[in-house]
């Protein structure tokens, strides 16, 4: 029944139908579950409890007929007298001069709007008649599409409820709903539409929220059991002894992070099932040499390994410091776009006969004609850059080979077991003894020019500096720097012997690399550049860097950036320009200041600005819920994984009744069996 059009409904027609269409609303079952994204709270607060430019709500008597002036086309002012706790409080209306034949001398009004502490003065941008029925009414707010308004929304949901809402059905187990205290879904859903009461919002909030992570959680999980089952046969037997030979011959000691993580995955790369990990570690935590230990220990097991990365600088820095590291333990090759045709053919041969042990380039590894012998494990640095289609291409090559998926961006932990919920994660949380702490300022544009001193100093000590500018060229809506401007303007400014480069986005690929590698090389000593540089190139030598407009950037950002520099024995900065307008902007600042810990500022940054904006729109892969918020309601979201796991592993889904609606709302996910194919 609850799957019958809108039009089932006394009073919607098909013009409303056509309406409601419009916000995603087609079945009956689409307006019961279409929810608040947020209430009003109507609470009268004793006058002196009202904080200054709050949205408040005041109830009183209306001492004098209210005052009506007309000022500008069609523009009004309506001001009332209203006598609250023996206090006269000015309200203020405009561009509601109906309201003067409504509102009369001695009425008892209530209203709502912005609070004037100082002048005793309340904006209204909402009125009635009369006093709350309550100390505190709720306001269920809808998000509005096309021509649909908040009044007939709420009278089409009424009327669903009325006539529709006995039929919702429990999809939860009676185990959940009396372990966690939860009301029936029926009860939920109408307490979530017209709540009675804080207390009876917050229990079916509560309901909603697990609802919604558990149904999530439990496609992460099966989508998890699949690749897990589907990929029987790539058990690695490898020789421990010699891995443990080869870590020895490391010129430094790894971290207990980098020796969890390592453990975690060579287990991995040991059982029958086909590895699918993320491991995030900080910049400069040491993923590279966990990566390399990984490569050696697919050598061992009688397997050939790749590494693909987003860059064709990137891979030759990796084929290099690789090759440094095998010696003549292994036969490491580098493709790339830029490979000549013949060293091409002589590659794809040597890979395809087993001779070649290990193959690290760019995309170009995922390309049709590119053949292993037996491939044994993949990984995937910066895994962000690459598209889905990209990663599957290449897990796919080779007999079900394991994939290791790293990132130097730290993803919070509610984040990574959301996005990446598919996958194991390991964490690399701790940074190599002996590293000097980059050191982070903030300062305002006016110190630009002792800003400039500072590089040419430390340019003549034989290092390097990046200066990072948000845009590429001038615009008039921003007031910002670009970094066409600023490469002219510093050319200029530094002497002859000081080279300076340029690079952003809209460089031709090959134009960035050539950059990139002069830049590494030290033929240029300052890089001018967008944030093209975040994932990049280990440059040793470069020690500061310079983010222009740096309020315009998120944390994670930022922290990449500044990860860019420290990267050898010499300290380190970072120099951050400047003026935010406000406290959120002057906030980011000072933590960027306070701290160099990555996963402590992914935390800061997701509280400050929501999962949303955190990977960016298109690549989050981050689920819009209707209720649930993942920072504020991380903890249903650990325990909906910790059932969902429980669930998935137990094969409780097919064999408990409990567990049947759940499984059939399961079913009737298209993207989930979309997934599942």
């Amino acid at each position: 029944m609850l799957n019958e059009s809108v039009e089932k409904i006394k009073g919607v027609g098909k013009k409303l139908a056509e309406e409601l269409a419009v916000a995603g609303i087609y079945t009956i079952e689409d307006v019961l579950l279409y929810l608040p994204y947020k209430y009003d709270v109507l609470e009268i607060l004793p006058l002196d409890e009202l904080i200054h430019e709050d949205r408040v709500t005041i109830v009183g008597r209306i001492l004098y007929d209210p005052s009506l002036s007309f000022y500008g086309r069609k523009k009004s002012r309506l001001v009332l007298t209203v006598e609250v706790e023996n206090v006269a409080v000015k309200a203020v209306m405009f561009n509601r001069a109906f309201a003067k034949k409504q509102l009369k001398q001695g009425d008892i009004v209530t209203l709502t709007g912005k609070w004037d502490a100082h002048r005793l003065q309340i904006t209204v941008s909402n009125y009635r008649k009369g006093a709350l029925e309550e100390t505190a009414e709720i306001q269920p707010i809808y998000s509005l599409k096309g021509d649909i308004t908040n009044f007939k929304l709420k009278k089409v949901i009424t009327q669903a409820l009325q006539d529709y809402g006995k039929e919702i059905e429990e999809i939860l187990p009676v185990q959940y709903l009396k372990e966690y205290k939860l009301p029936s879904r029926k009860d939920t859903v109408k307490m979530l539409h017209f709540p009675k009461g804080r207390e009876q919002l917050k229990h079916s909030r509560r309901r909603f929220i697990f609802e919604e992570f558990l149904l999530f959680q439990l496609k992460m999980q099966l989508l998890r059991k699949k690749h897990r089952e589907a990929t029987e046969g790539n058990a690695q037997v490898i020789h421990m002894e010699k891995v443990e030979q080869f870590i020895g011959m490391f010129p430094f000691k790894l971290t207990n992070a980098q020796k969890t993580s390592l453990k975690e995955i060579l287990i991995d790369m040991q059982s029958p099932f086909r590895m699918n990990r993320l491991l995030q570690g900080d910049v400069g935590s040491g993923k590279t040499a966990v990566a390399a230990i990984c490569l050696y220990a697919t050598l061992t097991a009688g397997k050939q390994g790749a590494l693909m990365v987003p860059t064709e600088i990137l891979a030759e820095q990796h084929y290099q410091s690789l090759c440094e590291l095998f010696g003549d333990f292994a036969n490491i090759k580098l493709l790339t776009g830029s490979v000549k045709i013949r060293d091409r053919r002589e590659i794809l041969a040597g890979l395809e006969m087993g001779e070649i042990d290990i193959l690290i380039g760019t995309h170009a590894l995922i390309q049709d004609e590119v053949i292993f012998n037996d491939l044994g494990t993949v990984i995937v640095d910066e895994q962000h850059r690459f598209g889905v289609e990209q990663r599957r291409t290449l897990r796919d090559k080779g007999l079900n080979p394991d994939v290791l998926f790293m990132t130097a961006t730290p993803i919070p932990r509610t984040l990574a077991i959301t996005a990446f919920g598919d996958m194991d994660v390991s964490i690399i949380d701790e940074m190599p003894a002996g590293r000097k702490e980059i050191e982070t300022l903030w300062v305002k544009e006016n110190m630009f020019e002792r800003i400039l001193n500072f590089i040419e100093k430390h340019v003549a000590m034989g290092e390097q500096a990046y200066i990072i500018s948000p845009l590429i060229e001038e615009s008039d809506k921003l007031d910002i720097q670009n970094a066409v401007d600023l490469y002219h303007q510093l050319a200029e400014y530094f002497p002859e012997e000081i080279q300076v480069g340029l690079m952003h986005g809209r460089l031709p690929a090959e134009e960035k690399d050539q950059v990139m590698k002069e830049f590494a090389e030290n033929e240029i000593q300052v890089l001018v550049s967008t944030t093209v540089v975040e994932v990049g190139v280990n440059v040793p030598n470069a020690t500061i860097m310079v983010i222009y407009d740096a309020e315009r950037f998120g944390l994670s950002q930022l922290h990449q950036l500044r990860g860019r520099v420290g990267r050898g024995d010499k300290q380190s900065y970072c120099i951050l320009i400047a003026e935010p307008k406000n406290e959120v902007g002057k906030e980011r600042m000072s933590i960027m200041t306070e701290t160099n810990n990555g996963f402590e500022l992914a935390e800061r940054d997701l509280q400050l600005r929501g999962p949303g904006d955190f990977f960016g729109k298109k690549q989050s892969g981050i689920p819009e819920f209707k209720v649930a918020d993942m920072v504020h309601d991380y903890r249903a979201l650990e325990t909906a994984r910790k059932d969902a796991q429980e669930i998935v592993d137990n094969n409780l889904l097919t064999t408990d009744e409990q567990f049947l609606k759940l499984y059939e709302m399961l079913e009737n996910d298209s993207d989930l069996n979309t997934k599942l194919d």
